[in-house]
Formats: C-alpha cells, sequence, structure tokens
C-alpha cells in the first residue's frame, strides 16, 4: 500500500510537467503534453472449486488492483499544409497485483494488469513512434480537424491520406479500433472486450512491441497492414529482433456506411504470426510416447498460426451504440502473446447519459463467449498448461462465457469514477468450476 501511495503522489505531479501548449491557436500545434492515470481496484468472492491446478484460478475470497499513469508527449518534426512528421513518447509506470498472477482465466478480469505485474512501483517506455502522414495533394480535397489529444497533434489534414508508422506501440493503437469496446481506462475492462479474444497479436508481457504499419485512408474506407516483432519465448518480456523470422503480420480493411441517419463502420482483420511455439499435437502425442502429461518444452518449433476477426460498430441513436467480433485462429499452436483463446465472440451496447440528465456518463453491458480447438481442448484435458491456463485436468469442457457491465461518472473536465460488475461462467473453459462474480471500481483521470 505505501508504494501505491507514493506511485499516486508522484504521478499527482506530472501533469504540471506534460502540460499541452494553448491548442485554441488554428495552428497546427508544434508540441503538446498530456496525462492519465487509472486506478482499478478489484474484489474476487469465493466460488465453487473443487480441484486445482497450478495456472487455475484460485477459489478463494481475494482481491487485486492494478496502477498507471502515462505521459504522452508530442512533437512536430517537420510539415506543411499535405505533409507531417510527428515524434510521439510515452513513459508510463506502473504497479499492480492481479489475482492468482494473471491465470486461470481465457478472459482476465483486468486489461489494465500486465503480465508479469508485482506489487513495486515499475517505470518503462511505452511507447516511442514516428508518424509520417502524406496528404493527397490534391487541392480540391476535403479536410478535417483534428483536436490536440493523446499521441495526437491538434492540426487540419486531409481526409485522404497515407499514414505510416513506425517504432514503438501497442498493435491495438491502430488495428481495431472500436468506438465502444476497446480502452479498458475508460469501457469494459475485460480481456475479452479490449479486442478479438482469438487475435494474438504481437506483444511482450506489457502489451507493447516495436514495428511498423501503412494505413491508406479514404473518407468512407481504409486498408491497413503491419509487421511486429514477437517475444523470444510466449508470453515473454525480451523480443526477438529478427523480424523475418519472429514477427505478427496483420492486414485491416475499414468500411463506414450510413442506415438512415445513423452511421457505423465494419472492420475485416487477418493476421499470420511466426514464431518458435509448441504445437498441440506434437505435445500430446510426446506425452502419450512417454506416459505423461503433454508439454510444449521440447517439441516447439519455428511455426505459423493464421486468424481472422470481423468487427461492427453502429450508432443506434444519437444516445446509443452498438458492437459486435467474431473471430478465430487456427488453434494447432500455442497462443503466444495475448491470452488463451481460439475462438471468440463479443456484443455490446454503450449508452451515454442524455436520458437521465447526465450527458457525460456512460453506461455499457457486454457478453462474450471464448472457446478452444479440439487440439488445445484435449492437451488440457491430458493436463497440459499453458502460459495462463492449466487446472490439470479438463473433464467437462464448456465455452468460457462473459457479461460484463459498468458505470463511468463524469466528475468535472479532468475525472471519472466507474462501478464495474463481471460474472464469468466455466472459467477457463471448466464447467467444473465457478462461476466467478468480480466486483471493481475504477478512477480515471486525464490532464
Amino acid at each position: 500500500m505505501r508504494n501505491l501511495c507514493i506511485c499516486a503522489v508522484v504521478l499527482g505531479f506530472l501533469p504540471a510537467l506534460v502540460r499541452a501548449q494553448d491548442t485554441a491557436s488554428p495552428e497546427p500545434e508544434r508540441w503538446n503534453g498530456y496525462f492519465q492515470s487509472t486506478l482499478i481496484r478489484q474484489n474476487k468472492p469465493a466460488f465453487n472449486s473443487p480441484y486445482l491446478g497450478q495456472n487455475s484460478l484460485t477459489g478463494a475470497n481475494a482481491q487485486g488492483f492494478s496502477l498507471t499513469g502515462t505521459a504522452f508527449l508530442g512533437l512536430r518534426l517537420a510539415g506543411d499544409a499535405t505533409r507531417s512528421t510527428e515524434f510521439y513518447l510515452n513513459p508510463e509506470a506502473e504497479a499492480a497485483t492481479p489475482f492468482s498472477n494473471l491465470q486461470g482465466l481465457g478472459g482476465l478480469t483486468n486489461s489494465e494488469q500486465q503480465k508479469g505485474s508485482g506489487g513495486q512501483i515499475k517505470a518503462y517506455v511505452a511507447r516511442a513512434f514516428i508518424r509520417q502522414t502524406w496528404g493527397s495533394g490534391d487541392a480540391n480535397s476535403e479536410r478535417e480537424t483534428v483536436v490536440s489529444g493523446l499521441n495526437q497533434l491538434a492540426q487540419s489534414r486531409d481526409t485522404s491520406r497515407t499514414v505510416l508508422t513506425v517504432g514503438k506501440i501497442a498493435v491495438g493503437d491502430i488495428f481495431d479500433q472500436n468506438s465502444y469496446a476497446h480502452d479498458a481506462r475508460t469501457q469494459f475492462i475485460n480481456w475479452a472486450f479490449m479486442t478479438h479474444g482469438a487475435y494474438d497479436f504481437a506483444s511482450d508481457a506489457k502489451g507493447y512491441t516495436w514495428g511498423a504499419a501503412l494505413e491508406y485512408i479514404q473518407p468512407r474506407w481504409a486498408l491497413r497492414a503491419g509487421r511486429f516483432i514477437e517475444p523470444r519465448t510466449s508470453n515473454g518480456q525480451p523480443l526477438n529482433w529478427n523480424i523475418f523470422k519472429s514477427y505478427g503480420d496483420q492486414v485491416e480493411y475499414e468500411r463506414g456506411y450510413s442506415v438512415g441517419a445513423q452511421t457505423g463502420k465494419w472492420r475485416a482483420l487477418l493476421f499470420r504470426n511466426s514464431a518458435i511455439m509448441g504445437n498441440y499435437v506434437d505435445a500430446l502425442a510426446q506425452g502419450q510416447s512417454l506416459g505423461s502429461a503433454p508439454n510444449f518444452d521440447t517439441t516447439r518449433r519455428n511455426q505459423t498460426k493464421v486468424g481472422a476477426g470481423l468487427a461492427v460498430e453502429q450508432t443506434l441513436s444519437k444516445n446509443v451504440g452498438f458492437f459486435a467480433r467474431i473471430a478465430a485462429n487456427d488453434g494447432k499452436s500455442e497462443d503466444y502473446s495475448f491470452t488463451q483463446v481460439d475462438r471468440s465472440i463479443s456484443t455490446g451496447l454503450s449508452f451515454s447519459g442524455v436520458s437521465w440528465n447526465r450527458s457525460e456518463d456512460k453506461l455499457g453491458v457486454a457478453l462474450g463467449m471464448n472457446g478452444l480447438s479440439d487440439a488445445h481442448r484435449a492437451y488440457l484435458a491430458a493436463g497440459g498448461y499453458d502460459f495462463v491456463l492449466g487446472d490439470g485436468k479438463l473433464p467437462n469442457y464448456k465455452p468460457e462465457t462473459i457479461a460484463e457491465t459498468y458505470y463511468a461518472w463524469k466528475l468535472g473536465r479532468h475525472q471519472q469514477i466507474s462501478a464495474n460488475f463481471q460474472w464469468i461462467k466455466n472459467p477457463a473453459y471448466n464447467a467444473d468450476r465457478g462461476p466467478v462474480q468480480v466486483y471493481g471500481v475504477r478512477w480515471h483521470i486525464e490532464l
């Protein structure tokens, strides 16, 4: 608790150091600085747990927390009416105590917690990247105004443009940018709703990686492609810098549309990972030959994992938004960087508080379901362990079902307090255990 208080005090002074320049000017910003801090506390009452494995979610009552603080620093290196070169740096500090060392669920309960989190404060560079934008150069091209914000300098830009991002980022900064379910700091908290559960995107244990993405953006559609490096080992922190052998590729097509007065977007995503990974069938065969539980350790080899996802977001009225996602990966090799999910589907609604005279409040409700491939299921049933899953056996497989709701109260210009509840049936795909209930509260400040 002492470290938590120290971290909160230190982070509280950061906004004075990174306060943005005056953004009222119509001229493009030369630089800006913003800050966020998010504290999430969760309580998990005891639940039915007739047995445990080494990676099980404990059935006892437990508490968890996460605290992050991030500075968002931006600098325009060069630019004119049609081109812009910008540099962004995000120093970050984090402390967390997750349930069961962040194990025992496919849809983990707090997307702000990182693998390897601990109660001690850790500071690091979350992002350091260059963004190069080329406008169409057409004198008749439409332009749009971009307001100053997190990792975004205020400016006017072409609605038709090409954008190259190179450096250290989170893959989700560019891909699967859903308006209603993407950011655990202000929206849903469970990992099942931050992106496709079956999207095993490249990242280190903190959720970041190095690479490049190219976007071709038009007023009604966009095409994106990117390559990012994988960690040296599954769920690892050190990255493998051989970007030609250990990488995650993704391509996404986005299309905007209208239904009457209501607007929406759909996105189709394809991804392909290459790394030294374990294979469920290989591990099962070796375990059977040795008369032991399957184990990836001696069966890892360079191989690929492929997957796809489809997402939609749609306004139903000016105060209600809808989202849905569905995705799957091949389920042959181990899930490497994100979490243990081979099939996923999720949907939900987001309401603004206009109807009850709280226009800046938000209410969200969501439902998701995660599943495993046949080979992955057999691997766990035979006593195998992944970096997140492993009850020691899986006699009664069922899809993991997650319901989440939150209410976010806006307090003044900069703060938000949220109440959160999650209900998880068949934790770790095991119908012998659960259901799990998680109660949470979140404080978020943005300056």
